[in-house]
């Protein structure tokens, strides 16, 4: 299977790979977003998730993301779809995330778990997520993810 590739690198600009999970999460016909609000007063929307740590499953650190940036406590099912990025975080921290796309089921909600202070969790309708995703590789996903379901 062909992992699609986003992003352009910018010449001269190192862009390591970085293992990355996230997780599309639905309740009562919405999805869950982050948005992720920049210290100069920008900002990006996201798909709940980030960098896999060493020894821990694609699934678990999906799981711990969507913990860490919205509080939520989710069940990881099925990796669905794979899509890599070239990446450039606010702080200038260019990555090829080389990321893994999961259905997750809802369990609850945990503020304890929430330590990223700059994430805001969004519930959003997931057409209008296709257009307020940031990054082409989450659009992608979301509308893969989509198709999945209506047929």
């Amino acid at each position: 299977m062909s992992v699609p590739q986003f992003g352009t690198p910018e010449p001269g600009r190192d862009y390591p790979d970085r293992p990355a999970a996230f997780a599309v999460v639905e309740q009562g016909g919405k999805i869950a977003l982050v948005h992720v609000t920049f210290a100069d007063g920008g900002g990006r929307v996201d798909l709940p998730g980030g960098g896999v740590d060493a020894g821990e499953t694609e699934a678990e650190a999906a799981a711990r993301e969507c913990g860490e940036e919205a509080g939520l406590v989710v069940a990881p099912d099925e990796a669905f779809v794979r899509a890599d990025h070239y990446f450039t975080n606010e702080k200038g921290v260019s990555r090829n995330t080389r990321g893994v796309f999961f259905t997750a089921r809802l369990i609850g909600e945990a503020s304890s778990l929430k330590v990223e202070e700059d994430h805001a969790l969004v519930w959003t309708d997931p057409y209008e997520a296709l257009v307020r995703l940031d990054r082409e590789s989450h659009a992608w996903a979301v509308a893969a993810w989509l198709r999945r379901r209506t047929r």
